[in-house]
C-alpha cells in the first residue's frame, strides 16, 4: 500500500500574503510557526558563549566563561538575535583580553556594588539552609561598616594604607577597640567580598588584595558563678518568679527561672542554640539499663547532640505543665514528637530574647556582678557549666563535644584550672 507523506510547513516556506486579504487564523498560523522555528538558547565559541531569552523578555541575555572557569552574565540589550550574537562574542573576546592583561574581566564596579551582590548571596545561602549561621554577622558587618566606609571606591585600588584608615574609622564608630574573635568576622566578611569580586570577574586573580587585621585584645572569659552563689540564685529564683509589674513579666518570670536552670544543666549556648529548642529536639537515650535526656541542638558549630543532667528533667516537666496547648498530653508523648519551641510561656508566647530579664534577676539577687567587679550576663552560665565539669574531673575532649567548641579553646579559656584539677596528683 502506498503510505502519503505529510510536509508540514516551516516559516520560511508560507509565501508572503498581501495584510490585506490575509484572514486573521493564517496570521496566528504563520506567528506561531515562527516562534516555534527560533530556539531560545544559542551555544557560540563551542559553548564558552551562551544566548538565552528569559521569560517575558524580547531582550537576549549573554553568559560567558573566564578563564578561571567562572560564568560572566550580562545583558546585550539587543532583541534582534544577529546583533546579540556580535554583542555578545565582543563581550566575551573583551574580557578574554582584559584578562590577559592582568586587568578585571569585565568594567570594574564599585566595592559598595560587588557588596551589595555579596549580601545577597549570603541571604540566598541562608534561606536555602546550606549557608552558616555566621552569615548573618558577615552581612551585619559588611552593611554597617563595609558600604558606608568604603562605597564608590573600587576594590582593587585599594591599598593597605586605606585599610588603616578604615579600622581607626570602625573603632572609633564602635567606641571601643575590638577583640579577636570581633575582628575574625570582620576580616571573613572582608574575604567573602574579595572571593565574590573574583569569581564573578570584576577582579583580577593576578591584583593583589590587602587583607584585614586579625590580631586583637584576647577575649576576656565571662565571670562564672561560684558554687554557693548557683545556690543563692536558685533559692532566690523560688520566690522572685511569683513577682512582676506587668501581665507579660509575671508570665516570663517563671519562664526565665527555667531558662537559667537549663543552660546550666546542659552548657549549651543562650540564643544561637537554647532560643530554638523544640520538644521533638528532645528524647530518650537508653544506655546499659539507664535513660538519658539527650537534646539536639544546632547553633555556632553546626548540629550535635548533647546530654543533660538528670535534674533537666525536672524543669522540661515544669514548662510542659505550663504550657495549655501541650499539657493534657504525657510528657513521654511530646518528647521528640511535638513541634513546638520549649521555652515559651504559660500563654504559649515566646520572647524573642531573656537577656533584658536576665539582668532584672541578677540585679534584684545581688549577683550582678562576680568580687572583682565584672558583669555577668547569660553566657556566664555556660561558663558555670564548664568551669563545674572540668573541677569535677570530666575529660576536656569530652567537654569539649559536649558544648559544641574545641579543645584549644577550652584550654585557652579555662587554662588556670589545670593545676586546680591536678591537686591530688600536685599535693
Amino acid at each position: 500500500m502506498k503510505q502519503t507523506q505529510i510536509v508540514y510547513p516551516i516559516a520560511s516556506a508560507i509565501p508572503a500574503v498581501n495584510s490585506a486579504t490575509t484572514t486573521p487564523a493564517v496570521k496566528t498560523f504563520a506567528a506561531l510557526t515562527a516562534a516555534a522555528a527560533e530556539p531560545h538558547m544559542h551555544l557560540l565559541r563551542d559553548g564558552e558563549v551562551v544566548l538565552y531569552r528569559r521569560q517575558r523578555s524580547r531582550v537576549w541575555q549573554c553568559r560567558y566563561k573566564l578563564t578561571n572557569g567562572a560564568w560572566q552574565r550580562q545583558s546585550t540589550h539587543k532583541t534582534a538575535l544577529e546583533h546579540a550574537v556580535r554583542v555578545a562574542c565582543d563581550m566575551y573576546d573583551e574580557a578574554r583580553f582584559r584578562q590577559r592583561l592582568g586587568l578585571a574581566a569585565v568594567a570594574a564596579k564599585t566595592f559598595a556594588d560587588i557588596a551589595a551582590i555579596t549580601v545577597v548571596e549570603l541571604r540566598n545561602d541562608l534561606a536555602a539552609g546550606t549557608g552558616k549561621k555566621i552569615y548573618a554577622d558577615y552581612i551585619q558587618v559588611i552593611e554597617k561598616y563595609f558600604i558606608p566606609f568604603f562605597g564608590d571606591r573600587h576594590l582593587q585600588n585599594l591599598k593597605h594604607t586605606d585599610i588603616a584608615d578604615f579600622e581607626r574609622w570602625r573603632n572609633a564608630k564602635m567606641g571601643r577597640l575590638p577583640k579577636s574573635s570581633t575582628l575574625m568576622n570582620i576580616a571573613s566578611a572582608f574575604s567573602r567580598v574579595c572571593t565574590t569580586a573574583l569569581e564573578r570577574g570584576y577582579v583580577s586573580e593576578r591584583v593583589p588584595l590587602p587583607k584585614m587585621s586579625r590580631r586583637g585584645a584576647k577575649g576576656a572569659t565571662r565571670p562564672a558563678f561560684a558554687p554557693e552563689e548557683i545556690a543563692q540564685l536558685r533559692v532566690f529564683m523560688q520566690q522572685w518568679e511569683q513577682g512582676g509589674k506587668t501581665d507579660i513579666d509575671r508570665l516570663n518570670r517563671p519562664l526565665m527561672c527555667d531558662y537559667v536552670n537549663f543552660l546550666l544543666l546542659t552548657g549549651m549556648r543562650h540564643g544561637t542554640e537554647a532560643h530554638n529548642i523544640k520538644w521533638k529536639h528532645c528524647e530518650w537515650y537508653e544506655s546499659e539499663g539507664v535513660r538519658y535526656l539527650r537534646v539536639w541542638v544546632s547553633g555556632k558549630t553546626g548540629g550535635r547532640y548533647l546530654i543533660a543532667k538528670h535534674e533537666a528533667v525536672a524543669v522540661l516537666a515544669r514548662l510542659h505543665a505550663a504550657q495549655k496547648d501541650i499539657a493534657a498530653l504525657a510528657l513521654d508523648a511530646v518528647l521528640g514528637r511535638v513541634n513546638h519551641y520549649i521555652f515559651r510561656n504559660a500563654a504559649c508566647m515566646r520572647p524573642k530574647r531573656f537577656n533584658g530579664i536576665f539582668t532584672r534577676l541578677v540585679r534584684d539577687a545581688g549577683l550582678m556582678t562576680n568580687t572583682v567587679g565584672e558583669t555577668r550576663t547569660l553566657y556566664s552560665l555556660r561558663h558555670t557549666y564548664a568551669t563545674a565539669e572540668l573541677l569535677a574531673g570530666t575529660d576536656i575532649h569530652t567537654l569539649a563535644k559536649q558544648m559544641g567548641t574545641s579543645v584549644r579553646m577550652l584550654e585557652q579559656h579555662y587554662s588556670k584550672l589545670t593545676a586546680t584539677m591536678a591537686a591530688g596528683k600536685l599535693a
